[in-house]
């Protein structure tokens, strides 16, 4: 564990609770989280999770701008998607892992290109339901929580891994507080 490791976690920990708490600073602590995790993630040879760190701050920008703002000039609410368009999303998330993965496997040295690339492709899901409030978001990180916590104490990224099962919960929470809110 490295001092810069302690920093991207405690970083990325504030934007989460943040995000949890619905409050719109999740989207600036979460572009400078973003950076550092990258750049920790890179080190650790974890390819698709610094890409998906790239995703990430394009995504903190747009969020913090459709959060503040929405579509209509509006801040915009908690909400539920639809059935079949989850379903769909999630059938989407197991075509890019395998084909992610697999990419990953063949052309590159990464560790558990798979799991590397199921918490990519989830992720991007849990983010995008995130940036429209969509109470489902918390389904998605739970998903990437339970799968990143061993990925990432397996890489000795401990700190990392210990943040992960703490943002575990902190899905948890969160589901309850946006359900309480969507009533």
């Amino acid at each position: 564990m490295t001092q810069f490791e302690v920093i991207a976690n405690a970083i990325n920990a504030t934007s989460v609770v943040l995000a949890a708490r619905n409050s719109i600073h999740t989207w600036w602590t979460g572009i400078i989280g973003c950076v550092l995790f990258g750049i920790l993630f890179f080190n650790a040879q974890l390819y698709a999770d610094t890409t998906l760190q790239i995703f990430f701050i394009v995504t903190c920008v747009l969020g913090w701008l459709r959060w503040s703002r929405g579509l209509d000039g509006e801040p915009t609410p908690i909400r539920r998607s639809g059935l079949d368009l989850l379903c769909g999303m999630v059938f989407v998330c197991v075509i890019v892992t395998l084909f992610y993965g697999y990419l990953l496997h063949v052309y590159t040295d990464a560790f558990a290109p798979f799991l590397d690339s199921s918490v990519l492709a989830f992720s991007v899901l849990g983010q995008l339901l995130l940036m429209q409030r969509r109470i489902e978001t918390w389904w998605c990180w739970i998903v990437v929580d339970l799968i990143a916590v061993p990925l990432f104490a397996s890489r000795g990224l401990y700190l990392t891994s210990f943040l992960y099962a703490a943002f575990l919960v902190n899905a948890c929470i969160g589901l309850r507080r946006w359900k309480r809110e969507l009533l």
